[in-house]
């Protein structure tokens, strides 16, 4: 009995000095890797704008080289050598931004216990990355055609979205979704996000008429200028109205604290960004504020998608939330 007592298996703590020494993500390590992923999708998003309004778009004329003979930059009669490596920076940024989603994707697939929901989310952070890439090349080879300069932002919109989509579902559990407002709020905050993405398509048209091409080679599509920027003001203002409208829904209804101040912080990036949309419209479009106005289309995208995530929770219906996430708005 006494060799039998001191004899014992020692591989089940082996098992678990190796799981210990290989990486064990948390939910919050898959939340901070996920807040990652929005900065670096908004900040490559803001960099390709930087590479059209700087003249930089065909900087590297080839893809997936820099040029016809090399895959860094190198002498090109076309172009100044500060033109290419805005260019190549972009590109470069590129994998950054894969580095993240890798550890976005890895970090959900590691998780203990696993949730496969996040791993579904997370596994379009990876395959979004390729994708852009693929399409940056399509871009390059159409030589900035504004539709494939349009779709290459747009896909950088629907990065931003997943990666906020990862951002916010690693911040919660599975349980069942009960809302935090009354249904036909969040149906609002539902309309107002379709808003705001038309808002953006029309931006995008807007850009892909003016100027700013990103190459003297570039085309631009043939509509009347005048007549897309008013169409443009006029989802700026129908998406305010749907704003001040949601506001005003939370408020009356004493909807929690956290969804108000998510809704009047989506109202006061909208009025900052249609100021300096009103002021380059004004100045001529200068590059600086078009790339200010670039920067504040991002903002508005991941300030509309918090306010929808802040309407709902997934805590066990029946537990109590946060005091702060219930307390009525007062008047």
């Amino acid at each position: 009995m006494s060799v039998v007592s001191r004899t014992h298996d020692p591989s089940p703590n082996i098992v678990a000095r190796l799981h210990r020494s290989v990486w064990s993500p948390t939910p919050a390590d898959v939340h901070r890797w996920a807040f990652a992923a929005i900065v670096v999708n908004t900040l490559i998003t803001v960099t390709g704008a930087a590479v059209r309004l700087t003249g930089s778009g065909l900087g590297c004329p080839t893809w997936p080289k820099c040029t016809p003979d090399s895959f860094i930059p190198a002498p090109h009669d076309e172009h100044a050598p500060i033109n290419m490596a805005i260019e190549f920076g972009n590109r470069l940024l590129t994998f950054l931004v894969l580095a993240v989603a890798v550890a976005c994707f890895v970090a959900a697939l590691r998780l203990t216990p696993r949730r496969d929901s996040l791993v579904k989310i997370a596994a379009l952070q990876p395959l979004g990355v390729v994708a852009q890439a693929v399409w940056g090349g399509v871009v390059v080879l159409m030589v900035l055609h504004p539709v494939t300069v349009g779709v290459h932002f747009l896909l950088s919109i629907g990065m931003i979205a997943a990666s906020y989509a990862l951002y916010a579902r690693s911040g919660e559990g599975d349980a069942p979704v009960h809302l935090l407002v009354h249904r036909h709020i969040r149906t609002l905050s539902f309309v107002l996000t379709a808003a705001v993405f038309v808002l953006i398509v029309l931006g995008v048209v807007v850009t892909g008429t003016g100027p700013h091409s990103g190459d003297k080679l570039a085309t631009r599509f043939q509509f009347d200028i005048e007549t897309v920027t008013r169409l443009h003001a006029d989802a700026v203002w129908v998406v305010l109205g749907l704003t001040f409208a949601l506001l005003f829904a939370v408020h009356i209804t004493g909807g929690p604290t956290l969804v108000r101040r998510a809704v009047l912080t989506l109202l006061a990036i909208e009025l900052a960004q249609a100021l300096i949309g009103a002021v380059q419209y004004w100045l001529a479009v200068p590059a600086v504020l078009v790339g200010l106005h670039v920067l504040g289309s991002a903002l508005t995208w991941i300030a509309t998608l918090r306010v929808v995530f802040v309407m709902r929770d997934r805590d066990p219906i029946g537990t109590v939330p946060d005091a702060d996430r219930l307390r009525p708005a007062s008047v």
